[in-house]
């Protein structure tokens, strides 16, 4: 029997620190309820302290959602845990996400502190945001260049002062996917409370390795990975939502499972990149405009005969129009059977012969014929009536 991921979506917090692509209020609504519908389990909605903006989006929010936990970011300081639970209060369930960091780069160089006086904060914070909430997350930031056997000593003492999810960022997405996955691998050993608590891996893509890592910690037992739509956030971006849900539902073989209903992936990316203003790449994958588009000779023969020749997803499952058939100097005779068919034309060898080297001739001139150019190219030819 698979085993049950919880998705934590953090695009309105971490994902909202992109330069440019911040939300008003009413945005951050819509995003959240597309969220909820797109099957979510954990909304982070924001970081209250840090405006009264952002602390009036997350009221609001929670005021709208029925099913998520709804998740509100705080330093590990009692002002800013009172400004999270404050803002949860309407929450059908609230978490509060608090942590500090526990790499000694961070401990000596950003918290001025010692590897004592941090789990000792870590601690006080816990047991203090306990108090406020239903959930409280931890997390260890920068535990991707964290030592272990101290790692390992900060999350057992969250544990015991109550943490009910522990975090395991890979804060600057330094890790490789086995070495992160060593290192959740080894918290399970060596942490003797572990299992009072979720594990959670949250991956930043600095070296393009976000949801590799993301996905070999939860191989290795995280019970929750968090994700943000399009993979946007800070720098080079976090984990991709869509990217680690399709990937487990591709893999049967990592014997996990989400409660995210995969068809309504593209149209929430679509929204997400509109009110954000920030353009999907094209060759993104799962929901950039080339996902499901062929313009190889080879590849479109090959998806023509048989879809899985060359797609592992059906477009449909993701919400996406069908696979395209995008014709180039680079197409071959079969594409272009294909879609002259689509548009009526049924053309004999001898035919298409002929039509394809007037074909080619244009697509030399153009970068991509369209369904109006092969109408007139059918027209200017000698065979079409």
């Amino acid at each position: 029997m698979a085993r049950r991921v919880h998705v934590f979506d953090t695009t309105l917090r971490d994902g909202e620190q992109v330069p440019g692509c911040q939300l008003n209020t009413e945005e951050k609504i819509e995003i959240a309820l597309a969220l909820e519908d797109l099957g979510v389990d954990i909304i982070e909605a924001g970081f209250p302290i840090s405006s009264p903006g952002d602390f009036n989006s997350v009221v609001e929010v929670t005021k709208v959602l029925k099913n998520p936990v709804v998740c509100a970011l705080s330093r590990a300081v009692e002002k800013d845990i009172d400004c999270a639970a404050e803002a949860l209060k309407h929450a059908r369930v609230s978490r509060i996400h608090t942590g500090i960091g526990s790499s000694d780069i961070h401990i000596k160089n950003k918290l001025r502190s010692t590897r004592e006086k941090v789990i000792e904060q870590g601690v006080s914070a816990v047991k203090y945001a306990k108090k406020r909430v239903d959930q409280v997350e931890f997390f260890c930031e920068d535990a991707g260049r964290a030592d272990l056997e101290f790692l390992a000593r900060m999350v057992e003492a969250m544990i015991a002062a109550g943490a009910d999810v522990i975090n395991i960022p890979d804060t600057t997405g330094y890790s490789l996917p086995w070495k992160f996955g060593e290192m959740i691998k080894y918290l399970y050993e060596n942490v003797p409370n572990i299992d009072k608590a979720i594990i959670s891996a949250h991956c930043h893509n600095d070296l393009g390795l976000a949801t590799a890592n993301a996905i070999s910690g939860l191989y290795n037992g995280a019970g929750q990975v968090e994700c943000t739509i399009n993979g946007i956030g800070e720098r080079a971006g976090n984990t991709s939502l869509e990217e680690v849900v399709m990937t487990i539902k591709s893999h049967p073989s990592l014997g996990l499972e989400t409660g995210i209903n995969t068809k309504k992936l593209v149209p929430v990316s679509k929204l997400v990149s509109r009110l954000m203003r920030m353009p999907v790449q094209p060759n993104k994958a799962i929901v950039g405009k080339n996902a499901f588009a062929h313009s190889s000779g080879i590849h479109q023969d090959g998806v023509i005969k048989h879809r899985e020749n060359y797609e592992i997803i059906n477009p449909e499952e993701v919400g996406a129009e069908d696979s395209s058939i995008v014709l180039t100097a680079r197409s071959g005779r079969a594409a272009l059977s294909y879609r002259l068919e689509m548009l009526g034309y049924k053309l004999s060898k001898d035919e298409l012969e002929i039509a394809y080297k007037q074909f080619l001739d244009m697509a030399d001139r153009k970068k991509q014929i369209e369904d109006d150019d092969l109408k007139e190219l059918m027209r200017e030819s000698m065979f079409i009536k």
